[in-house]
């Protein structure tokens, strides 16, 4: 899908204002709510913007721990662990891999023993082989997208 530069304008200050109204955006923006609104139904459409939730932090709903943990799958069953792991509450990501294993998880968990518990658990599913962790000690570079939307900004005035 082509993202034009108001695209970019647009999800610029979607970012930065999360909480701002439409009318408020299309005034910052000058441009009609009306236009705004076709881009924002444009932009969801095509799977650009893909949902408007409020950003949660584990650590302040008291799970601090946060981990990677590598799953290696029995050939055949990526599926069915797949679908096991969405019931586990503590995994808040997973995706299929290349390279070592064959799904990535990120898990959080109140401390290094509830982390435990969670892998054991992971590691009694049927199709699980083996398990490998990896505890995040620091964010370094949270979760953004703006450095991105602006790249792509710029190459659409080109």
């Amino acid at each position: 899908m082509a993202v034009d530069e108001l695209d970019t304008r647009i999800l610029r200050l979607l970012l930065e204002q999360p909480r701002t109204s439409v009318r408020e955006y299309a005034r910052l923006l000058g441009i009609a709510r009306g236009t705004l609104q076709a881009r924002l139904d444009r932009l969801e459409r095509d799977g650009v913007i893909t949902g408007t939730a409020p950003s949660l932090s584990p650590a302040a709903l008291g799970h601090p721990v946060l981990a990677f943990v590598h799953i290696e799958v029995t050939q055949g069953h990526l599926d069915e662990v797949g679908e096991a792991l969405a019931a586990v509450p503590e995994i808040v990501e997973a995706f299929s891999i290349t390279g070592g294993g064959d799904l990535l998880t990120r898990v959080v968990a109140r401390d290094n023993a509830h982390l435990e518990d969670v892998v054991q658990k992971l590691i009694s599913l049927p199709g699980v082989v083996r398990t490998r962790s990896e505890v995040a000690l620091r964010e370094r570079v949270p979760h953004r997208l703006l450095p991105l939307v602006e790249s792509i900004g710029l190459s659409a005035r080109r």
